[in-house]
């Protein structure tokens, strides 16, 4: 398949000044939580308008320079499921992976804010195959952001990779499902983090945004439902399934359980909240320019209607839940909402939880939206009763 993004593609508004801030989560409570900024930009299309868009919004969230400049920044991609899980044979970034295009910008605008390193990060679920060669599987061309700026690099996270130790992330004051979390070295080895998500819906933790993005963060030689009892397995196999369902806990080396519980909308929620608490996201961006209704994968719930959507949005923020917020508000749901309420039917909201552990406000009242507003913005996905047949 020939290439289709390029480094011109990328490059876009090459001559925009790249700008100044880094917000850092407090742990401390909500209520201490600081309030934040967050851009939402109107964009129809997946071309070199992208690159506009986003160097606009970043300079509206106080410039990226000095969080970038001289620094190793890793990338989590939101690339879930395999190529083969596609709605109406779509290719899947038009409908529930980020595309292309929005992360050859992304990497474009990082290189010129002064980046040294770039990495992107997926945890692919081709066994130890690279992160390039699932790409390639699914049409890509990984040479196409290895070319967007100086120094890129991928990494298949979903195992060891090219570390010699996991590394190990403990959740501020204890923890909400684990005490911790074994991850691959690459969350470690950086200095920014960046989540770069898709806006959409999820049928256990209500949307999947910056936050539920980094649910992939865990490898399944850990996390999987056949992951060995006392140690690690060398090359990951099956799925997260004992994450959502707790039918068994991670092998002996990995930090435990502090809470009990089957139920997926229990679980997910808190789990998220802890990773995000314990590996801090300093740049949240999500693409909402195309995606799709009911669900994070397509035909993931057979009783659900999934329907590709054209929101023609990007949004972004140096908080992840104040970003979420606003992309939930977007979405047509209320971000203080708790169970029982959409988009949170049948979970817990991880807004909330992640707002408990002070990593940030999900209180519009508290969040400067810059650009295009909200009202404007907004492009309503159903609710939980219109997604069912």
């Amino acid at each position: 398949m020939a290439s289709m993004w390029s480094r011109r593609d990328f490059l876009g508004a090459a001559g925009m000044a790249v700008g100044a801030r880094m917000a850092r989560p407090a742990l401390a409570g909500a209520l201490r939580t600081p309030a934040s900024r967050v851009a939402i930009a109107q964009c129809q299309e997946y071309n070199r308008q992208v690159t506009d868009v986003l160097a606009s919004m970043f300079n509206q969230l106080g410039g990226i320079e000095k969080l970038v400049n001289g620094k190793t920044v890793a990338i989590k991609l939101n690339l879930t499921g395999t190529p083969k899980d596609r709605l109406n044979r779509m290719p899947m970034q038009m409908t529930h992976w980020v595309h292309p295009q929005v992360i050859g910008s992304v990497v474009t605008l990082l290189g010129q804010a002064g980046a040294k390193r770039i990495r992107l990060l997926e945890s692919a679920p081709f066994g130890t195959k690279p992160l390039e060669a699932f790409m390639v599987s699914a049409g890509w061309q990984p040479k196409d952001f290895a070319s967007a700026a100086p120094h890129v690099e991928f990494e298949n996270t979903n195992f060891l990779g090219s570390g010699k130790t996991y590394a190990r992330f403990m959740v501020p004051g204890g923890g909400l499902m684990y005490a911790g979390y074994d991850l691959n070295h690459s969350y470690r080895d950086c200095d920014v983090f960046v989540s770069l998500a898709k806006l959409k819906e999820h049928r256990t933790a209500g949307v999947t945004l910056s936050m539920k993005n980094c649910f992939g963060i865990t490898p399944c030689t850990i996390y999987s439902d056949n992951a060995p009892v006392d140690e690690p397995s060398i090359v990951p196999s099956g799925f997260r399934g004992p994450m959502h369902s707790g039918s068994r806990v991670p092998p002996k080396s990995a930090p435990q359980p502090v809470a009990q519980s089957t139920d997926p909308g229990f679980r997910v929620p808190r789990i998220t909240a802890d990773l995000v608490a314990s590996r801090p996201i300093h740049l949240a961006v999500i693409d909402g320019i195309y995606t799709m209704t009911g669900g994070e994968l397509p035909d993931q719930e057979p009783n659900w209607i999934h329907q590709a959507v054209h929101p023609g949005l990007l949004i972004a923020g140096m908080n992840c839940v104040a970003t979420d917020a606003v992309a939930t508000a977007v979405m047509g749901f209320d971000p203080m909402a708790d169970r029982g309420t959409p988009p949170f039917e049948k979970c817990d909201s991880t807004l909330a939880l992640a707002e408990h552990l002070g990593v940030g406000t999900r209180d519009l009242n508290r969040i400067e939206v810059v650009g295009t507003p909200i009202a404007k913005a907004r492009y309503r996905f159903p609710t939980l009763t219109q997604l069912t047949t």
